[in-house]
């Protein structure tokens, strides 16, 4: 990515059910479901195809525990450059686990997002 049009920052957890996709789907999700960019056609070489999409993932399991598929379904256009992990987010007490919502203890999962957009 060449140029760099604006990062967005996320944060996403699931309370019950120790579900990191979930996590870093609502991570992605909070970081660009409060922006509107209509200007990118008029902005970026290509269009909304043209558009790149980085998106770096901060939680607290193995990359390996986490369905990538479902967290591209997150992102409805431009080209998705391979999701990047890293250590980090948070593995945190909800305070309560509750077999009927599918938790095996009573931690959360949380997930940070950076998702940053040019072409």
């Amino acid at each position: 990515m060449d140029h760099v049009l604006f990062v967005e920052l996320g944060f996403g957890n699931d309370q019950h059910g120790q579900n990191a996709t979930k996590a870093c789907v609502r991570a992605c999700r909070n970081a660009i479901e409060f922006n509107s960019i209509p200007s990118i056609k008029n902005i970026v070489p290509g269009g909304y195809a043209g558009m790149k999409l980085r998106v770096q993932l901060a939680v607290p399991v193995a990359e390996e525990e986490v369905d990538v598929e479902e967290i591209k379904k997150v992102f409805p256009y431009g080209e998705l450059l391979p999701i990047e992990f890293q250590s980090g987010g948070m593995r945190a007490s909800s305070g309560i686990a509750l077999p009927e919502m599918g938790d095996t203890n009573d931690d959360m999962i949380v997930a940070i997002s950076c998702v940053t957009v040019g072409y």
